[in-house]
């Protein structure tokens, strides 16, 4: 056994160790550098007034509280604000599945001409930054009297449109060009048309594409700010990215030397205490949740769908 192991040893190149020790140490470090705001944000929503204020505490909080996320939770309104974020993106969601899919299909399967344009301006929209087109689209909802409602988010998503449509169309086109014709030839022959061949055949082996397009429309939607910010404006519609920016906002101002009298001034700092950064990491801890439980459970077939439908590069 000894002698075994002996040659085993033997047999491995020193360079090969300092290789594989380099290769870990910067793993190591890269996989630091993307944790590091998280981590950060974790500890210090656990931190008092004063352990904000103390420079020497970094991340072992020396007077930790779960306050924070009381005060968080209240001032996010979590039942209200996230029970609309979870209107919105679960609808959203399924408006870019059907419609994305729908339209992915007929660029896979169809010809007609300019096809490859149409496609070239699908590609082209995902590089249009939203805030490029939010005046015209603002204007065009207020005419039509739907400027303070949901639907500017969720109508789109149901013609392929909304937040980042364009890459869907591509994942599920992509995925589409894969499979075998003869699958959908099989099933023309025993009498299915071509939506019901979509709807019995195609769609349901889309799998991990599916998810991930899941995965990322939720992402997505569950985060935007910018959207319900220009077109929400009644305080029972806020969703929880609005109440979020609202809270950082506000503590912003109060960090602010604010002008006025010892009273203003008294109760800025009695606010202050009450709510410091270790509430608003707390905020954002709690938004970022529902999102981190969601990908945890769909991680595996994530990552699939990652690698099979060619957002790696290969």
């Amino acid at each position: 056994m000894e002698k075994k192991l002996s040659t085993s040893l033997k047999n491995i190149e020193p360079a090969s160790i300092i290789f594989k020790l380099v290769v870990y140490l910067l793993l190591t470090g890269l996989a630091f550098v993307f944790l590091y705001p998280f981590l950060s944000m974790i500890v210090d929503s656990f931190k008092s007034y004063s352990d904000i204020t103390n420079n020497t505490v970094k991340w072992f909080p020396r007077d930790p509280t779960f306050s924070n996320y009381a005060l968080a939770w209240q001032a996010l309104e979590v039942f209200e604000t996230g029970w609309n974020s979870l209107l919105v993106t679960v609808i959203s969601t399924v408006g870019h599945v059907i419609s994305c899919s729908l339209v992915a299909y007929g660029f896979a399967r169809f010809k007609f001409p300019l096809k490859n344009v149409f496609f070239g301006i699908v590609i082209l929209s995902i590089l249009v930054p939203a805030q490029t087109i939010i005046i015209p689209s603002y204007i065009t909802w207020s005419n039509v009297g739907l400027d303070t409602t949901f639907m500017p988010m969720i109508l789109p998503t149901f013609f392929g449109f909304g937040l980042r449509g364009g890459i869907f169309i591509f994942l599920f086109r992509q995925f589409f060009l894969r499979i075998p014709k003869s699958l959908e030839e099989a099933a023309m022959i025993d009498g299915c048309g071509r939506f019901k061949t979509f709807i019995k055949v195609v769609f349901p082996s889309t799998g991990a594409t599916l998810i991930v397009c899941i995965l990322l429309s939720i992402v997505w939607h569950f985060n935007d700010a910018y959207e319900p910010s220009i077109y929400i404006k009644s305080a029972d519609m806020y969703l929880l990215p609005q109440m979020l920016e609202m809270l950082q906002s506000m503590m912003a101002q109060m960090q602010n030397d604010m002008t006025g009298g010892d009273t203003m001034n008294q109760i800025s700092n009695e606010v202050q205490v009450m709510y410091h950064r270790g509430v608003v990491m707390a905020a954002t801890t709690v938004c970022l949740s529902p999102l981190f439980i969601v990908y945890v459970a769909l991680q595996r077939k994530f990552i699939a769908g990652v690698e099979r439908s060619g957002l790696t590069g290969e």
